[in-house]
């Protein structure tokens, strides 16, 4: 192919990529109650999961700062259009989270052809591995990350005087950027694979820097979690078993490719 044939092959895989957003858009925008009643704003309610779990356990073990969430947020909206702009905003990230397999399978069709039957083999799970990673991390950014974030930014005050009323762009804001940045970072192992067959990443550079990726996700825990172990441990756990599997992967790629 030439290369105006593969500019136009890359175009028609992003349109059929951009038609399936929009698909799963117009999907998530009929149902919207759904959507925003048991889904949006479930993080801030006594009754989601993750707030009736960790208030349980408060009482179980008389920690009181552990519970969170125990009382909803007051969400308003101080523009015009501002909830139909929501509803808009919402149906696609709804749209694109559902349409996230179809798009890493478009850009594979795209990329399979250059490559030898050896690195099409093994990688033909790319497209699973890939989803399921992002799907674990929206997941993990939904149930865990952000109801603490919620918690600890919704009932921050400086002042006695000053009470939280939220804005609705705010907090969908918030929980999108929460849950969609969770699913990117758990993207971190296939990264790494991909920059250790480059050659920009080696075993050895990952285990050098270890303690300060440590480091670096006990701050970022710290800051959205409350202040107890539990919640610290929930958040920090995962994180860092997924560097420890990125340094797993990176090892195994710098073996077969001295072999």
């Amino acid at each position: 192919m030439t290369f105006w044939e593969h500019f136009e092959e890359l175009r028609w895989v992003l349109v059929r990529s951009v038609i399936a957003v929009i698909a799963g858009a117009i999907l998530a925008f009929v149902f919207y109650r759904v959507i925003f009643d048991e889904f949006v704003f479930a993080p801030m309610s006594p009754s989601f999961f993750t707030n009736r779990i960790l208030c349980d356990l408060a009482q179980q073990f008389n920690i009181p700062v552990l519970c969170i969430n125990s009382k909803p947020l007051e969400i308003i909206n101080i523009n015009l259009a501002g909830q139909f702009t929501m509803h808009l905003v919402v149906s696609m990230y709804s749209g694109l989270i559902v349409a996230f397999p179809y798009i890493i399978y478009q850009l594979w069709s795209f990329i399979k052809p250059a490559l030898s039957y050896q690195e099409r083999k093994s990688s033909r799970m790319a497209v699973l591995f890939i989803s399921m990673l992002f799907f674990t991390g929206v997941l993990f950014g939904y149930y865990i990350i952000a109801p603490l974030t919620i918690h600890f930014l919704g009932t921050y005050n400086v002042s006695e005087g000053v009470v939280n009323t939220i804005n609705i762009n705010s907090y969908i804001g918030s929980l999108s950027s929460v849950t969609l940045a969770s699913g990117i970072v758990f993207e971190l192992p296939i990264l790494i694979l991909f920059l250790t067959k480059m050659g920009l990443v080696t075993p050895s550079f990952l285990r050098k820097y270890r303690k300060h990726s440590f480091v670096a996700i006990m701050i970022l825990a710290a800051i959205i979690t409350p202040p107890d172990v539990i919640s610290l441990i929930l958040v920090v756990l995962p994180l860092y078993i997924l560097f420890e599997i990125s340094i797993l992967l990176s090892s195994r790629i710098n073996r077969k490719k001295k072999e």
